[in-house]
């Protein structure tokens, strides 16, 4: 049980330092999704050959999975565009704002009655969002992006529940990766006449970033989280997962210094963004109690 919790705590923090990896890599963020796509790609596909395990799928399900893949990938493209024009600690405080997009959509596509607390959590990061746009007019276009990106980041996770009730979790991940990855190669000529790009081909430096963003950040990330699942209930690993953006934002002042720019704004936003996690986390632990007891 200790290493299932070393290994999820690994994977959150991981998950954390992605925002400051897309600061490091000089790509635009549509070339940077792209390469990111294309290694953990061919890297799920090796993995799954050694692996010699049947992941074959009907037609109709692969285009289901390609469809939610094409989703994540546009959900990467504006989490890394809202660093790009903002800065790593204002996109994971937009990243926040997915508990209330989910809060509205996941009644309306499973037709259930909405959460109000889990509605009125939500409302209160985005007060919090509002507190920095309000203070600090300068990152209103990456917040925009970023709450486009939250966005996102809430619709594609509720499609992986209903493809996960009959499909595999590690066939799900290498068609949607896949599926992510043509969707931008299709889309990204028209993406770079719109945005373009200074050079199309990674540094060196890229390179190794985008290995480590790739590699330790996406497929050793998932491989623990799917570890400590089976000894660690799923509420668990979604609980400790609120923690991503915090880690993340302390990552980003201690790696970048990303403190020195921000004012007291973002400060009184991340106050509630933090206070909002934290009832979150209480309420989820005791549901869980009530439903254990």
């Amino acid at each position: 049980m200790k290493k299932a919790f070393i290994q999820l705590h690994i994977a959150v923090f991981l998950a954390g330092i992605t925002g400051i990896l897309g600061k490091l890599i000089t790509l635009n963020e549509g070339l940077l999704v792209w390469y990111r796509l294309l290694i953990t790609a061919i890297t799920l596909w090796i993995i799954e050959a050694f692996r010699k395990k049947n992941n074959k799928i009907s037609a109709k399900d692969a285009l289901k999975i390609f469809g939610v893949g094409a989703v994540a990938a546009t959900h990467w493209v504006t989490f890394y565009g809202s660093i790009k024009y903002a800065n790593v600690s204002i996109a994971l405080v937009c990243f926040s704002a997915v508990g209330f997009f989910t809060a509205i959509l996941e009644p309306l596509i499973f037709r259930k009655k909405i959460n109000m607390r889990e509605l009125l959590l939500g409302l209160l990061v985005i007060i919090g969002i509002y507190f920095i746009f309000h203070f600090d007019p300068g990152y209103k276009t990456g917040i925009i992006i970023g709450l486009i990106s939250a966005l996102l980041a809430s619709v594609f996770p509720i499609f992986n529940k209903i493809l996960l009730q009959k499909i595999s979790p590690e066939t799900v991940t290498v068609y949607e990766l896949s599926g992510g990855f043509l969707f931008l190669t299709l889309m990204l000529p028209f993406y770079l006449k719109l945005s373009p790009a200074q050079y199309i081909f990674p540094t060196p430096n890229d390179w190794f970033w985008l290995l480590i963003l790739s590699w330790l950040c996406t497929v050793v990330a998932f491989n623990l989280s799917m570890n400590a699942l089976k000894k660690i209930s799923a509420f668990t690993v979604n609980l400790t997962y609120n923690l991503e953006p915090v880690y993340g934002i302390l990552l980003a002042f201690i790696v970048l210094k990303e403190n020195k720019y921000l004012n007291n704004g973002f400060y009184i936003g991340f106050a509630l963004i933090i206070f909002a996690i934290v009832l979150q986390m209480i309420s989820l632990y005791n549901t869980r109690k009530k439903s254990i007891s």
